[in-house]
């Protein structure tokens, strides 16, 4: 309907004011703000930012937990001409301070952070600091009041146009220094435009934030769907009030990675005691127990449950659709979103999906997916060589290695620079291999690597339950599980050795991305040493050999 993000909140704030469109939650404390009320806070922002920065197209950082305040100062900081530099609050130190210098920030806003203390190390000299209400930091800042205050019932210059870069959004890093992919209005409306139909997304629907809005996904899939159809959007306290503001806010539509449906599922598994009580319970009343956990976790009303940003184990989706509840793959990165999705009428499991109408795909000499299509982003901020890599001839070559089976679903085999050859010179791809020893009732995070052993190593994280069974039943499982693997697979790619840990692969030790996926290469350097002098012994021994690490 509008060209612009600013458009649509002028459109609601004219025709519905009164309507709540973001919920902050403190205890069991709310803290709505309507249409017009947020209408009237990003005006009065976007003035007193054109007043400071008349110059126009300045980088300003966020630094914050999802909140009311982190929306309204993201079309802010769009209403006056700037760009918007959103950072995500477990950025590590030597990461902040690359993109903070890297974009020349002259501006942060700071919010509730759990990095700020590293952060605070590395600031740019000459940055101002900005601090939403209800926050403080030791170092000289302005509060939200002072800023905005003055300049309350005034609004900017400015109008944003649908081509404009309005925010730099930092890719994860998982294959190095994360680059600055430049987005504009078209780049947020037009797939959001595109993908409302096969997500099922309904006007006025409930969302639920709690993923990094400094991620493009949920920046794009809460915020911007919320913005577009006039949804409602409960923020998340915090980690630990997780599942209470879930079953509050009852979402009409629910992204996650596969990291996040993983946790989820051991959280009930937990709930019930162990799997085989999970089965019990399903096997005595199937549809009263799948109630029972739709209704706790708050989805009994969800129209649309999305699982991306990594391959999904099949065994993950078949184990949650036992309690009615249907992941929907899909597939879209950072320089291009709302590409390939299922949907209520055509789906498979494996698959992410079909193209979405207006989307063209095509396949590279070695299975690379490129796609073509209206509302990418316009390459990388200040990196013209690796712009032209990505961007070439109006495709986009995503760096993901697929196959695209008879009825044109397509199926992600492997990023291309995940790819490795084993010491006989073939090529080997993890993430099949991952997925397929995914189904087992014992881990929760798994890594294949192999890049010049005798063998393939899987390395593997226990769940908190099977940290609890005894270590012999563990043991035996697994090698049936490898063994299950190894006979489904080809000979070059077999699993030698199995490296068994009971720490968990997170964010804080580097082992995952911001969004929670695998850093391969932190694996390889945490793991690979050992694992592939173990791949060696097993090639020479010519049997399994499992080790605890």
């Amino acid at each position: 309907m509008f060209d612009t993000l600013n458009a649509y909140l002028q459109h609601w704030n004219d025709n519905h004011p009164d309507d709540i469109w973001l919920r902050d939650r403190q205890g069991d404390e709310f803290s709505d703000w309507s249409w017009s009320q947020c209408h009237a806070e990003v005006q009065a922002l976007a003035a007193a930012l054109e007043q400071r920065f008349p110059q126009r197209a300045v980088n300003l950082g966020i630094l914050s937990r999802n909140r009311a305040h982190w929306v309204m100062t993201d079309l802010g900081i769009a209403a006056s001409g700037n760009v918007v530099i959103p950072m995500f609050t477990t950025l590590p130190k030597d990461t902040a301070e690359y993109v903070m210098d890297f974009t020349d920030m002259q501006l942060l806003f700071v919010g509730e952070t759990e990095n700020w203390e590293a952060v605070s190390e590395v600031l740019p000299a000459n940055i101002q600091l900005v601090c939403f209400p209800g926050v403080e930091v030791p170092q000289p800042h302005l509060t939200w009041e002072e800023l905005v205050g003055p300049f309350r019932g005034k609004s900017a210059d400015h109008e944003p146009t649908p081509g404009e870069v309005f925010s730099i959004v930092f890719t994860s890093g998982t294959t190095g220094v994360p680059k600055g992919v430049m987005q504009t209005h078209d780049s947020f409306v037009i797939p959001i435009t595109r993908f409302l139909k096969p997500f099922g997304i309904r006007d006025a629907g409930r969302y639920f934030s709690y993923l990094p809005l400094s991620h493009i996904a949920e920046r794009q899939l809460i915020s911007g769907v919320s913005l577009m159809t006039r949804g409602t959007v409960n923020f998340n306290e915090s980690l630990p009030t997780l599942v209470r503001d879930l079953g509050d806010a009852r979402p009409h539509f629910m992204f996650g990675p596969p990291r996040v449906w993983e946790q989820i599922q051991q959280m009930i598994i937990g709930g019930f005691g162990s799997q085989e009580a999970v089965d019990k319970a399903l096997e005595d009343d199937a549809e009263g127990t799948g109630a029972t956990v739709r209704n706790m976790l708050g989805l009994n009303e969800a129209d649309y449950l999305l699982t991306a940003a990594a391959p999904t184990p099949p065994a993950l989706i078949h184990w949650f659709e036992r309690f009615g509840l249907v992941l929907m793959e899909g597939f879209g990165q950072t320089e291009a979103m709302g590409l390939i999705a299922n949907s209520n009428e055509s789906r498979k499991i494996g698959s992410i999906g079909l193209p979405i109408e207006g989307v063209e795909v095509r396949l590279s000499a070695e299975d690379e997916l490129q796609i073509r299509a209206t509302g990418c982003a316009v390459g990388y901020y200040n990196s013209p060589e690796k712009t032209a890599e990505t961007f070439v001839d109006g495709w986009v070559h995503t760096g993901d290695k697929v196959r695209v089976d008879e009825d044109g679903f397509i199926f992600i085999t492997g990023r291309v620079k995940d790819y490795f050859k084993t010491i006989q010179g073939k090529f080997v791809a993890p993430p099949p291999i991952e997925a397929i020893f995914s189904d087992n009732p014992h881990t929760e995070q798994q890594c294949l690597l192999g890049r010049g052993y005798s063998k393939t190593a899987m390395v593997c994280v226990l769940s908190a339950l099977a940290q609890e069974t005894d270590r012999a039943k563990v043991e035996a499982d697994l090698r049936a599980v490898v063994e299950q693997v190894n006979s489904e697979i080809e000979h070059h790619a077999r699993i030698g050795t199995l490296l068994i840990s009971c720490d968990p692969w997170t964010i804080e030790n580097a082992m995952l991305t911001p969004t929670l996926k695998i850093r391969r290469e932190q694996v390889e350097q945490a793991f690979g040493e050992q694992a592939q002098a173990l791949a060696h012994q097993a090639a020479v021994e010519g049997q399994l050999i499992i080790k605890w690490v």
